[in-house]
């Protein structure tokens, strides 16, 4: 059974580049979270300040990053990539060199404009994957985060401490080089001409717009409330250990580590056998539960070792739930609009980590400690309520069985 499972996981051999890309362009950005609680140490400015110039590049991916997805739906999926990429790359060089304030801000403006990688790569994982694995497909975006978010701030404090700014942004450059060529030489076009063509001329199928939509509002919605909830808490880890546990810099970079090798571990073991056993609705519930439980309980955190095992349960959290609920997310519209959908769960992505540098950082620096545990768990707390609707039935079903994909 187990020979099966990982069968199926690696069952579509044309998404290899992408998983590389992925994770490769996931390494380059995780490289900077440790770092974010002593920005405000370097730039000579308050956390507040630090948290509103993570929101800005948030901010316009909020913009542009549904702009993008919307262009691959037209153009194809490629090349949209490629110049998300670019874009990722010339911020990182900016990054690189930014000895003033106003330079990182602006950098972070230009990640933001390209920041389209994550909306276009699920549409492309929806192009090619069928809804009955796509969970587990979208579920491999999650390895890839898992994975980079392990061995990103590995590097990040090491190379901050002997290289200051300009080894981080340099090194995050190269690796975003090396997703270019991959992508470039090894990724096949999921959307061509002749698809966009012969799914425009399909005038039986309806399609609905998002709006009017009832089944994708309802997801969007629920994946609004968690989204928000969990970037809150993971952007404001670092100003969390620095101002409230006083960790040093190599301290949270352990952390990071730690919470990094749980993370994969869990990916690789337990997640498979819960899926298995509960089903995709079922463990999207369960987790969404542990996430509440365990986001109330991180502001009343008073040590390190009280911080990593609530990590624990909230890395376990997000296998169960974030790869599977967009999955569902997908699965409500047709399959000529997966950049836009995907675009909107990711546009909303984006209003989370605007909301969660920015908020994060106020509670800090304000409010007692425990205020963080709170407010996130009250904005959890929907999610986990909507999720006990029936949502495994809010699918988008086409007319006439046009699409390729089977239901489930």
């Amino acid at each position: 059974m187990n020979e099966t499972n990982n069968r199926k996981v690696f069952k579509y051999k044309m998404l290899t580049p992408l998983w590389i890309a992925i994770f490769i362009d996931v390494l380059g950005y995780t490289i900077l979270f440790p770092l974010v609680g002593f920005f405000n140490e370097l730039f000579k400015t308050d956390i507040i300040m630090i948290g509103f110039i993570f929101s800005v590049n948030a901010m316009f991916g909020f913009v542009f990053g549904p702009i993008l997805s919307k262009l691959s739906d037209k153009y194809g999926r490629k090349p949209l990539l490629l110049i998300s990429q670019f874009g990722t790359l010339l911020a990182f060089v900016m990054t690189a060199f930014s000895n003033t304030l106003w330079m990182l801000v602006i950098a972070r403006m230009v990640d933001g404009m390209f920041g389209g990688n994550f909306p276009i790569a699920k549409a492309i994982i929806s192009d090619e994957v069928p809804p009955k694995d796509r969970g587990i497909q979208m579920a491999n975006v999650g390895i890839a985060y898992v994975l980079a978010s392990l061995i990103g701030p590995a590097f990040s404090g090491f190379l901050f401490l002997f290289y200051g700014l300009l080894g981080i942004g340099l090194f995050a450059a190269g690796l975003t080089v090396i997703t270019i060529v991959v992508t470039t030489i090894m990724l096949e076009e999921t959307w061509p001409m002749e698809k966009r063509l012969r799914h425009h001329k399909r005038k039986t199928e309806v399609t609905l717009k998002i709006r009017e939509n009832k089944n994708a509002i309802f997801m969007l919605v629920l994946w609004a409330f968690h989204t928000i909830s969990f970037t809150i808490v993971i952007t404001s880890l670092s100003f969390f250990s620095v101002n409230v546990l006083n960790l040093s810099l190599l301290d949270v970079t352990f952390v990071f580590m730690i919470s990094g090798i749980f993370r994969t571990g869990v990916r690789f073991t337990l997640f498979k056998l819960t899926i298995k056993k509960l089903g995709e609705t079922n463990a999207i519930r369960v987790g969404l539960v542990i996430f509440f439980v365990s986001f109330f309980l991180i502001g009343f955190s008073t040590s390190v070792v009280v911080l990593m095992i609530i990590f624990m349960f909230v890395s376990f959290a997000a296998s169960l739930t974030r790869g599977p609920m967009n999955s569902k997310i997908s699965q409500t519209a047709s399959p000529k609009i997966q950049g836009k959908i995907n675009g909107l769960s990711s546009g909303l992505d984006s209003i989370a980590q605007i909301i969660g540098p920015l908020a994060g950082s106020f509670i800090i620096s304000t409010l007692p400690p425990y205020w963080l545990g709170i407010i996130v768990a009250m904005i959890a707390l929907p999610a986990m309520i909507m999720s006990f609707q029936k949502i495994e039935k809010k699918k988008y079903v086409p007319v006439g069985n046009l699409t390729n994909h089977p239901k489930d």
